[in-house]
């Protein structure tokens, strides 16, 4: 293949309209890998719970409005419906579900292959796109081994009335946190916030220049090859009317910091123990990406540094959904420029020095992966 999407989310979704739409690299010469059952990326996988209405920047996929959905409606429903009908709207070549193990290469100036549960692809150019919802973050606190109540993260929530008449430690100072306790607090559960600094609540207007000071900040971090820090840390916690009635009730108003864990609960850093039934770790994701460890991408410290979507280290990779473009607005540029940067390193020569001279690469045990995708 010419490139290799891997992810059918918002940033994967978005390259393959614009390869597509481009025309550029034929639709036999590129694919989609995703590894889901359906569509929907990991909205497909939210609690049922989160509803249209109450999630935050579900943007628009280029060349197909997603209208005005019912807000009470899932938004897991909502996305997954409006992501099939983009794929089959645009005829986007999805192949699912394709598990990628590991992206390698033999050479600097060979094809990638892309190693999956169902063949091995070879490719001139990565596209990735695969997010963070695989790689939940579960900080370790001395401890946490102990504690004999249910341990659960963000990514295994369904529903907060299974606590009714418990109390819950919730950790993290995210929006998900923040939505969980208004949550559990209406469903009759006792609840305490942990945060390790105090809650970043801000009344600043989320608008275009908020949102380009968030991707500079993150861009910052990236370029340095640092990993990107959680999205509150760069964004804040929208002070709405909501949020506002939370804080006032008590329900929004942090502890302070986690010590440690115990078989019955938890230590605060100021001393206090409080007995919990559950502990809800809204600790975030960190970037799903180690499929590409074969091509040693990661910098000194700790992150992959890049320009935009290209990596540096690897120019025949591009990120998408990662950094500034973890977004669903940022995605959906990232998806974008990443298909124009495939189509210029294409254009440039990247097919010869990447063949050797032996002509467009082609899709190993191509029977199985095309019979992927039904």
């Amino acid at each position: 293949m010419e490139v290799v999407v891997v992810g059918a989310g918002q940033a994967g979704l978005s390259a393959a309209h614009h390869l597509r739409r481009r025309g550029l690299v034929p639709e036999e010469d590129f694919v989609v890998l995703d590894a889901n059952p359906g569509p929907g990326g990991a909205w497909r996988h939210r609690w049922p719970s989160l509803t249209f209405g109450g999630a935050h920047g579900i943007h628009d996929l280029p060349g197909l409005p997603l209208g005005a959905p019912d807000p009470a409606e899932p938004a897991s429903a909502v996305v997954s419906r409006y992501y099939g009908e983009y794929e089959r709207r645009f005829q986007l070549p999805v192949h699912r579900p394709v598990a990628v193990r590991r992206v390698e290469t033999e050479s600097d100036d060979g094809p990638l292959e892309v190693v999956t549960d169902t063949g091995t692809w070879r490719t001139q150019l990565v596209i990735n796109g695969t997010g963070t919802w695989d790689r939940p973050y579960w900080p370790y606190y001395p401890g946490r081994e102990s504690f004999r109540g249910r341990q659960l993260h963000t990514h295994d929530f369904r529903s907060a009335s299974v606590f009714r008449g418990r109390h819950v430690v919730v950790v993290g100072g995210g929006t998900s946190a923040v939505q969980f306790l208004l949550q559990l607090a209406e469903a009759g559960a006792g609840t305490t916030w942990v945060t390790r600094r105090p809650p970043q609540f801000t009344d600043r207007e989320f608008d275009p220049d908020w949102g380009r000071d968030v991707e500079r900040r993150v861009g910052e971090r990236t370029r340095a090859g640092l990993p990107p820090a959680s999205v509150v840390s760069a964004t804040g916690l929208p002070l709405t009317a909501q949020y506002r009635a939370g804080i006032e009730a008590g329900i929004l108003v942090s502890a302070g910091p986690l010590r440690a864990v115990t078989p019955e609960g938890v230590v605060l850093a100021d001393g206090r123990d409080v007995r919990a039934d559950a502990i809800l770790w809204a600790t975030g994701f960190r970037p799903a990406l180690d499929h590409l460890a074969p091509l040693g991408l990661r910098e000194p410290g700790g992150g992959i540094r890049t320009d935009g979507v290209r990596v540096l280290r690897e120019p025949r990779v591009l990120l998408v959904g990662y950094g500034a473009s973890a977004s669903t607005l940022g995605a959906t540029r990232a998806g974008r420029a990443a298909a124009r940067e495939a189509v210029r390193l294409l254009s440039t020569g990247m097919r010869q020095r990447a063949d050797g001279g032996r002509g467009r690469g082609t899709a190993l045990a191509a029977p199985q992966a095309t019979a992927a995708g039904g």
